[in-house]
């Protein structure tokens, strides 16, 4: 499994601290951890939690990564930008327990965090049991298991309603404003990292053409 970290500009200055936790979760159950960013609160590419929503939908529906891992101050402004976008299931996910249980019952492929709110001594140790519930177990077993296979046919459900509810992202991302997008797809390592690893053409073209504009 390939992880994208990203991080909203409010929340910069943890991005070190989040990719520790991350990273030492990761590779003990074997999965790679890109980091897009926010660096730092002086990074000049500031992605607000909208635009971290445009670059979660970007990765996810390129296939460039397979989870996302976000938040912001509160984790609710990242959350509903991520869910904004097809091809995104974005939890709200404050302890082990909210991870574990998204990741068996509504088997996501984004997370988003408060890393302000409630976020004090031990911060650091809750998002590693965070990271060691949410990739425990194979994704969507349900919880409890008896309730499995409602649970399984619900999120089916939800990603059919998905497929009507919303445009297909190359033309979201183009009706947008294109400053907006321009500024979620600026980071110092995004092109690097993006092309390096996306499997859709037609939104590596989109891509392309947005960052080539003046």
């Amino acid at each position: 499994m390939k992880i994208a970290l990203i991080n909203e500009n409010s929340q910069a200055a943890k991005n070190e601290m989040i990719l520790h936790a991350l990273e030492k979760v990761a590779s003990e159950k074997g999965f790679s951890v890109d980091n897009y960013g926010m660096y730092s609160a002086e990074d000049e590419c500031q992605l607000t939690y909208v635009q971290v929503g445009i670059l979660a939908a970007v990765l996810l529906n390129a296939g460039a990564a397979d989870y996302v891992i976000t938040g912001c101050g509160t984790g609710e402004g990242a959350m509903l930008a991520c869910n904004s976008f097809p091809g995104v299931i974005c939890g709200h996910v404050e302890d082990a327990l909210d991870a574990y249980t998204f990741a068996q019952i509504n088997d996501g492929n984004a997370i988003a965090i408060p890393f302000a709110k409630g976020f004090g001594w031990g911060g650091e140790l809750n998002l590693e049991y965070i990271f060691e519930k949410l990739f425990a177990e194979e994704s969507g077993q349900g919880y409890p298991r008896e309730r499995a296979v409602p649970e399984q046919r619900n999120k089916r459900i939800l990603d059919e309603v998905k497929k009507v509810t919303y445009k297909d992202l190359p033309t979201i991302l183009k009706e947008l404003d294109r400053d907006l997008v321009r500024g979620a797809l600026q980071g110092e390592r995004f092109e690097e990292l993006f092309f390096a690893n996306c499997k859709c053409e037609t939104l590596a073209e989109c891509v392309r053409e947005i960052l080539k504009e003046d």
